[in-house]
């Protein structure tokens, strides 16, 4: 059996081994700390936010309102009769290693969401959000970003509004930097709408919490600081415990991985399984995939077979076969109920949501196929469970590599495949 590259179809597996591992009910707690006296509303210290990897703390799961789970933090600190904050506030990231990019992603992804900075804390998938209004032809069109126009990131506006036609989508961020330039071409009328990745999450995290806080009415002194620039790390025994953000569980964020087909989301739950296996350790990737394999390997996988470089797939250098990805989805299949449950709630259906919202919008696999997309460049996939005409449940594996033809032939070739499977009496 070949091994191929499955590009997203490398989420199965990160799923698989995060529910078999932590469970369904897993969640993130993100704690809130303050370290000092607080005499006539000011705190004589420093205000430190404890990473636990949760990529949840945006809008996804708050109406869109980015900064919500920050002003909640706003309102205990006033409740502890907080006003004024002498100190900084710290960014406590060390849940997880320092390495913020995947091995073997591409430079020229790394400005895109898809490709989104990791840490141990994360805020609004390490992303700004652009709005690109066209104005009059000829003229820049304007530009702003969420959240609340930070100035965490400079931004260049080099766009333009153009009479007519398609946009021209034009972006650029030097790695390292949060220099952005915008070079879109808009045509009137329009609006070219784009979430573009930060250097350094926790510092991007700190700064967008200072500046809430600010807007919420509390002084701060302080500069948002990364733990990693302190000689000194804190000190949690004489801290105080102000607030904490519990997650979504495992089971909707399994959603957010494998329907969205999220990036960020799969790779901060591989450096999360590490956390959970290996605890005195700081979450890392290889030790992610170390402990991933055990699931593997009951699952009846041949390990030694598995090149698995991140969690998401972006990574070209990942490699598995077709077989092993039906035996691990048979594995899924037969492990309790809960955990399968929360598997196949977590894939796109045919036809109606996800990565397969448009395709096999006709004939029997519609709603009733669940699966996996899978795309980068020379590489598509589709793995998931289809129901055949007689009511039995199928696992398949379609893996096309180096194809030179068009993706939406390969797509209708896999899509013929499953419609068939569905067929079978």
């Amino acid at each position: 059996s070949k091994s191929f590259t499955p590009a997203s179809n490398m989420k199965l597996y990160t799923t698989a081994a995060g529910l078999d591992q932590l469970g369904p009910d897993f969640s993130y707690k993100t704690r809130v700390y303050v370290d000092g006296e607080v005499e006539n509303g000011v705190l004589h210290g420093n205000v430190i936010v404890r990473g636990s990897g949760d990529p949840t703390i945006s809008g996804r799961f708050n109406d869109d309102d980015r900064t919500r789970t920050f002003r909640d933090w706003a309102g205990w600190l006033k409740g502890a009769g907080i006003r004024h904050i002498t100190g900084d506030l710290i960014g406590d990231d060390d849940v997880f290693d320092d390495v913020a990019l995947g091995y073997g992603w591409s430079w020229d992804d790394l400005p895109y969401w898809y490709a989104a900075e990791l840490g141990g804390l994360v805020f609004n998938d390490n992303c700004v959000d652009f709005e690109i209004k066209a104005t009059e032809p000829g003229q820049p069109a304007t530009v702003s970003w969420e959240p609340h126009n930070t100035d965490y990131v400079q931004v260049v506006n080099a766009t333009r509004t153009i009479p007519g036609g398609r946009i021209d989508e034009g972006y650029e961020r030097a790695p390292g930097s949060n220099k952005i330039r915008l070079s879109s071409l808009v045509p009137a009328g329009r609006t070219d709408k784009e979430s573009l990745t930060v250097a350094n999450p926790t510092q991007y995290f700190m700064h967008v919490f200072r500046e809430t806080l600010v807007r919420e009415g509390i002084v701060v002194e302080g500069r948002a600081v990364d733990v990693d620039d302190l000689s000194i790390k804190p000190d949690y025994q004489r801290a105080e415990q102000i607030a904490v953000y519990t997650s979504p569980p495992l089971a909707e964020l399994a959603k957010v991985v494998n329907k969205r087909s999220h990036n960020l989301f799969a790779d901060q739950l591989l450096k999360t399984i590490a956390v959970e296996a290996y605890p005195d350790s700081a979450g890392s990737h290889e030790l992610g995939i170390e402990a991933a394999m055990r699931t593997f390997a009951t699952a009846g996988v041949d390990t030694s077979r598995i090149v698995m470089a991140d969690g998401s797939g972006l990574s070209h250098i990942n490699l598995v076969t077709p077989e092993m990805t039906v035996a691990l989805l048979e594995y899924m299949a037969g492990t309790n109920s809960a955990t399968f449950d929360a598997f196949y709630e977590s894939l796109p259906i045919a036809g109606v949501d996800g990565s397969l919202e448009y395709r096999m919008r006709r004939g029997p696999a519609r709603g009733n196929a669940r699966a996996k997309t899978g795309y980068i460049s020379g590489a598509r996939t589709l793995s998931g469970y289809v129901t055949t005409r007689s009511g039995r449940r199928l696992a398949f594996s379609l893996m096309c590599n180096h194809y030179t033809i068009k993706t939406r032939e390969v797509n209708q070739i896999q899509d013929d495949f499953v419609t068939r499977l569905a067929m079978i009496r």
